[in-house]
């Protein structure tokens, strides 16, 4: 079986692809002479001929090389990169295949490479050669699960992490710091619960928002207010145009939500996200209850007078915070 001698680790999980790389760095072993057979390049800047170079470099008093480059495929290939770029690739495809046995040679690309790609045909099919590609997932809410059980022997309750989730969006990184803190908070005393989240995570903003909309359903003012103030006082360097803005996002995906079971749309969270365009599916079914509480009718209404408030606030006619008031006041009245 021949030795694998060249990777590729392509797509946006960017956890994922350091771990992986994590893994070959600690192959390489921990003595002094490690650090001395791994070299790192900056793929835009670096010519194919150098980074072959360094791969094919004896090891100096080990069994293995690595070579780490970033950024590399995806600058070669991309469109404008003409000749030079079709050069560069056409030395990779008839040198990687001689790779000496202690080589490896990893490329690591942020994003994803299409299918296409002369260099991924060739890594899928070459004895020599892997290829990985890290996504990720659409609802990230498993992955937090995941996360928080195999790097933190930690239990957050599905709940919680829908809700950690869908104040983080695709972001793993920053899911991750978060979850980071609420597992020393609890300290292995109890599980992660939603009001840890709540409690604990900068970005909750988005999650009050959908508990100041049941509280202008029911018609309590001063609930919606409590939870505007909190919001605002949890980023004070935010006058209120922030928050203003995820209260008319937040009342377009309702219209929509609306408007997609009104003609006959599936009530599943996965296909609600679907037709309005959101990821989490956990977002999507309270989307789905909160929308029964308006008609099509109160929402469109809703919206126009957000559209009012938007233009009177960017001209200067009422300061955000006011208009802020006067919105939660005025739809709490209206129910």
């Amino acid at each position: 079986m021949a030795t694998t001698t060249f990777y590729i680790f392509h797509g946006d999980d960017d956890i994922a692809i350091q771990e992986a790389v994590t893994r070959l760095r600690k192959q390489m072993g921990d003595d002094a002479n490690a650090d001395l057979n791994i070299s790192e390049y900056d793929g835009e800047i670096t010519p194919a001929a150098e980074i072959l170079n360094a791969a094919r470099s004896l090891p100096f008093l080990a069994d293995k090389r690595l070579v780490l480059v970033t950024g590399f495929l995806r600058y070669i290939t991309r469109k404008g990169a003409g000749n030079v770029g079709k050069g560069q690739a056409d030395l990779l495809l008839k040198e990687l295949p001689e790779l000496p046995d202690f080589t490896r040679l990893v490329f690591i690309e942020r994003d994803s490479l299409p299918a296409n790609n002369a260099l991924v045909k060739f890594a899928s099919s070459a004895a020599n050669g892997y290829i990985k590609l890290f996504e990720v997932p659409k609802d990230t809410t498993q992955w937090i699960i995941k996360r928080a059980q195999d790097e933190y022997d930690a239990v957050i309750q599905p709940q919680a992490a829908s809700a950690l989730a869908s104040v983080t969006a695709s972001d793993l990184r920053r899911a991750d710091n978060e979850l980071v803190k609420l597992v020393s908070y609890v300290n292995g005393e109890s599980d992660i619960t939603e009001e840890h989240v709540t409690l604990l995570t900068p970005y909750v903003a988005d999650a009050n928002v959908f508990e100041m909309v049941d509280a202008l359903a029911a018609g309590n003012a001063n609930r919606a207010l409590s939870l505007m103030n909190t919001v605002l006082e949890q980023d004070t360097s935010d006058p209120g145009f922030r928050l203003f803005g995820l209260i008319v996002r937040q009342f377009r995906l309702l219209l929509l939500t609306r408007e997609h079971l009104d003609v006959g749309g599936a009530a599943r969270g996965n296909a609600i996200a679907q037709a309005i365009g959101i990821r989490s599916t956990w977002q999507a079914d309270k989307l789905a209850r909160q929308s029964r509480a308006f008609t099509v009718e109160q929402l469109e209404a809703i919206y126009r007078r957000l559209q009012k408030y938007d233009l009177e606030m960017k001209t200067g006619q009422v300061e955000p915070r006011l208009a802020l008031d006067l919105l939660v006041t005025s739809l709490s009245r209206q129910r």
